[in-house]
């Protein structure tokens, strides 16, 4: 993709700090390789609703690393 770039691990981190909290703890759970299940349990969510609460935050994070 033209213009695209790879983000630090800082800017990612500052990303993910400026999402809703539970839109971060999903993303984090979820990067470390957590069960859905327990990540439902933080989240106190039903686990239906768990690939659109994931798939929000993927992109309320790609739009936090868009922004400079």
């Amino acid at each position: 993709m033209a213009g695209h770039r790879q983000s630090t691990p800082d800017e990612y981190e500052a990303a993910l700090r400026r999402l809703p909290e539970a839109h971060s703890l999903a993303l984090r759970l979820a990067d470390a390789g957590v069960a859905d299940e327990v990540i439902c349990e933080y989240l106190r969510i039903e686990p239906e609703g768990l690939a659109t609460t994931l798939d929000l935050a993927r992109r309320k994070l790609k739009a936090a690393l868009s922004k400079p």
